[in-house]
């Protein structure tokens, strides 16, 4: 059993890749969270490149933690309209599927993206 709150999140990121990879036709959305800070990127796995990349250090207002992650997914959606994707896969990264990280992908579905 894990000890901590790092080892726990490490576990749950190592089973649910796993299950989930991004191809060309559909990269993965991968979210990373800090205490401060969200960031997200969307990443072919064959290739082992990054395509669109999107974080909260670019927004320069006082907005809370959950209105900074939907403004990030709202811009990931954006960049990835301009790259021409559509169809992305959603890996939370071992966190919950909830508050910013939920915030970011909700944004991100209204944004245009498919996931």
């Amino acid at each position: 059993m894990a000890t901590n709150k790092q080892e726990r999140r490490q576990k749950i990121k190592y089973r649910v890749r796993n299950k989930i990879a991004g191809t060309p036709e559909q990269p993965r959305m991968s979210v990373f969270r800090s205490n401060k800070q969200i960031y997200v990127q969307i990443i072919n796995d064959v290739e082992g490149k990054t395509l669109v990349t999107a974080s909260s250090l670019g927004i320069e207002e006082k907005v809370a933690k959950k209105e900074q992650a939907a403004k990030v997914g709202e811009l990931i959606a954006q960049k990835a309209q301009e790259a021409g994707i559509a169809r992305v896969v959603f890996d939370r990264n071992g966190y919950l599927y909830h508050g910013r990280v939920k915030e970011l992908a909700d944004a991100a579905r209204k944004g245009g993206l498919k996931f």
